[in-house]
């Protein structure tokens, strides 16, 4: 109803008052309340949703994009960071949007020194016809949501860490390349829902694990239908597997056009392009809501190396002139710095 009277208006103030004042204590309870919202939406989420929007409707504060106590994609945290994170650029290649930019081919392409993209098309459509797709569960901007991921590298700095519970109890955890758990369940946790490779790197999986396929030339999607496929490829610049084992219906193709947004935005060029594990790294941050990182930089002793193996050379990854790894260490306590990310050591 319009007000005309002074009367009338003090009276709606006083209501609207009242009504702010009822969110703020509803709200009160409902954040000390020991219940959390997990699973099916129970009546507490649904009075905690309701009493957040109208608490937000008044003007109180800025809506969360998820249901932790810090959620990485929220604004006005870090400037540092929102200068940096572009949420609208797909982490994933897919059937539906296989697409890719003229400019991101042709820096794609000259990784691997090609430049010749006329293939593309018809790579793409053969390989998307092996891989079914995919069902994805990492909707971002759900307030009654705080999805959790470990991101766990191969750093010789995990032996005697203890950390594999921790690692174990996120939502997702995401592996690279030749990572191992048997033998180092208690430093490195046993479960992996992601295993990020390309067919050099190439490991067999266990059912009900995503490959995460990271395409660094054209011969990697050829291979990626071949091993799920035929066998025919069995050599690239070196002998890989002719076939994989791997759940067809849980392989993933890692988008080139994120791939160049993470070496422009991110690593800043330094390096011809970001390592495995920094483009693992920050596929997590764009698709969960917070992130703990595990495995990254020297041991102990200063040495670079897997923390399955002796290397005698153990430093070989900082001297290969392909990845920068002292900027991409300081890229991840960066990072842990503005708040985005808990980085183990």
């Amino acid at each position: 109803m319009y007000c005309k009277s002074s009367l009338c208006k003090t009276m709606q103030r006083r209501k609207r008052l009242g009504l702010i004042s009822a969110f703020g204590l509803m709200l009160f309870l409902w954040k000390t309340s020991p219940y959390t919202c997990t699973g099916h939406l129970t009546l507490h989420c649904r009075v905690r949703d309701t009493v957040a929007s109208l608490w937000r409707a008044e003007g109180e504060g800025p809506r969360k994009p998820c249901n932790c106590e810090v959620c990485i994609s929220q604004q006005n945290v870090s400037s540092w960071f929102d200068e940096r994170y572009n949420s609208t650029i797909e982490p994933l290649l897919t059937a539906e949007n296989q697409d890719i930019p003229v400019q991101v081919q042709h820096w794609w392409l000259k990784l691997q020194g090609s430049n010749n993209g006329s293939y593309l098309p018809d790579i793409l459509s053969k390989m998307f016809k092996v891989i079914p797709p995919v069902s994805h569960s990492w909707a971002r901007g759900n307030a009654a949501r705080c999805q959790t991921c470990a991101v766990v590298g191969n750093s010789g700095n995990l032996k005697g860490s203890k950390h594999g519970q921790r690692i174990d109890s996120h939502n997702f955890v995401l592996r690279m390349n030749g990572a191992k758990t048997a033998g180092f369940e208690e430093d490195v946790g046993s479960r992996t829902t992601h295993h990020f490779m390309y067919p050099e790197s190439a490991v067999n999986l266990q059912p009900g694990i995503h490959l995460v396929l990271i395409p660094f030339k054209l011969l990697d999607l050829k291979w990626m239908t071949s091993a799920l496929s035929t066998g025919d490829l069995r050599f690239t610049y070196m002998k890989v597997k002719s076939f994989i084992q791997a759940d067809k219906d849980k392989v993933l193709i890692f988008n080139p056009s994120f791939f160049k947004y993470i070496h422009d935005k991110w690593t800043s060029h330094h390096g011809k392009y970001p390592s495995t594990g920094i483009l693992a790294l920050f596929f997590a941050i764009h698709v969960c809501d917070k992130v703990s990182v595990f495995g990254y930089g020297a041991d102990s002793f200063g040495s670079w190396h897997h923390y399955w193996e002796k290397n005698r050379f153990a430093s070989a990854f900082r001297k290969t002139g392909v990845h920068n790894a002292d900027f991409e260490l300081a890229l991840i306590k960066r990072l842990a710095q503005e708040g985005k990310v808990t980085f183990y050591t």
